[in-house]
């Protein structure tokens, strides 16, 4: 249910809408997957397994340290580059950055046994709030394609 209520708290998906505004550049993509919350977020969540086979750029990530919702990764590109990411990771809600890439994935339950999620990111501009246009609207549409074959291969 969205509502247009400033005062009304903000799901992981608006938060992710608010987030991605304040960054020029970014885009998000939403859309629904057929099944439930938990299914969804195991394996939008699953940052060292599954996070690598739905995200198109994304080889492997390897979280080396934990530290309640907060997250420290490496990762690498398919392109060989690499990141060390810093963020955070619970339920319905993960957003890591490094000094060159934001990635920033929601989820939430629509109440119908089908799960709304929002995906976003990019390479940064460095020293600013900014992301290379590149990519933007094409990378993450794939992710989400990804993610439904990831969830009904589960």
């Amino acid at each position: 249910m969205r509502t247009d209520d400033p005062t009304a708290p903000l799901d992981p998906v608006r938060r992710l809408h608010v987030m991605a505004a304040g960054i020029r550049g970014a885009r998000v993509t939403e859309g629904v997957v057929d099944a439930p919350f938990d299914r969804v977020w195991a394996v939008m969540a699953d940052l060292e397994g599954e996070f690598g086979r739905f995200q198109p750029d994304m080889r492997s990530l390897r979280v080396t340290r934990r530290d309640g919702d907060r997250v420290e990764a490496l990762a690498r590109s398919r392109y060989g580059m690499r990141a060390r990411f810093d963020g955070v990771l619970r339920p319905g809600w993960c957003w890591l950055q490094s000094r060159f890439v934001i990635i920033g994935m929601a989820a939430v339950t629509d109440g119908s046994g089908t799960t709304r999620v929002a995906l976003t990111g990019g390479v940064r501009v460095p020293g600013r709030a900014a992301l290379v246009p590149l990519g933007t609207r094409r990378e993450p549409r794939l992710a989400l394609a990804r993610l439904r074959q990831r969830v009904e291969s589960a």
